[in-house]
C-alpha cells in the first residue's frame, strides 16, 4: 500500500533520508560519480521540503519512495528511490503508476543520470520519451524524460 509520508516528522524524515542515501549511493556508483549532490541532501532539507513524499512500506520499513512536485500543468517526479534490499520487486513501477493515477497534470517529467540504464528502461516502459541531455557541473550526464 502506498501512503503519504510526513516528511516534517523527524523520525519519518530520517527514514526517508536513509532510503535516499542507500539508493543514491548505488546510483552514484552506476554513474561513476565522485561528487553526487543527492548524497549531500541534509535531514533539514527533507524536514523543510514542500514536495510530496509517498512510500511503500514492507515489514515496518520504507522500501520505496517517490517525491513529487506538482501544479495544475506539470507533475515532476523529483526523486524515485528504492532501498537496495527491495530492488527488482516492481516497487518503482508501482510508484510511477500511483503518480499517474493521483495527479491530473497534462505533462509529467523525470530526470536521471544518462548512464542509469535501469531507470531509463523503467521510464520508457511507462511512456516517457527523452527530451534532452546535458552535462552537470559535478560531471554527470543527465537526461530528462517527459510524458504527455
Amino acid at each position: 500500500m502506498i501512503t503519504r509520508l510526513d516528511n516534517q516528522n523527524r523520525e519519518i524524515a530520517q527514514e526517508i533520508r536513509s532510503v535516499f542515501q542507500a539508493s543514491y549511493a548505488i546510483e552514484a556508483e552506476l554513474l561513476d560519480a565522485v561528487d553526487f549532490p543527492p548524497l549531500k541532501r541534509s535531514l533539514d532539507n527533507f524536514l523543510k521540503s514542500d514536495t510530496a513524499f509517498y512510500g511503500i512500506w514492507k515489514k515496518k520499513e520504507i522500501a520505496a519512495i517517490v517525491e513529487v512536485n506538482s501544479d495544475s500543468h506539470l507533475t515532476h517526479i523529483q526523486s524515485l528511490v528504492v532501498a537496495p534490499k527491495f530492488f527488482r520487486q516492481g516497487l518503482a513501477g508501482q510508484l510511477i503508476a500511483f503518480v499517474f493515477e493521483t495527479y491530473e497534470s497534462k505533462t509529467f517529467t523525470v530526470e536521471t543520470g544518462a548512464a542509469n540504464g535501469p531507470a531509463t528502461k523503467l521510464y520508457k516502459k511507462f511512456g516517457f520519451v527523452e527530451i534532452r541531455q546535458w552535462d552537470t557541473d559535478h560531471g554527470v550526464r543527465k537526461v530528462q524524460f517527459e510524458r504527455k
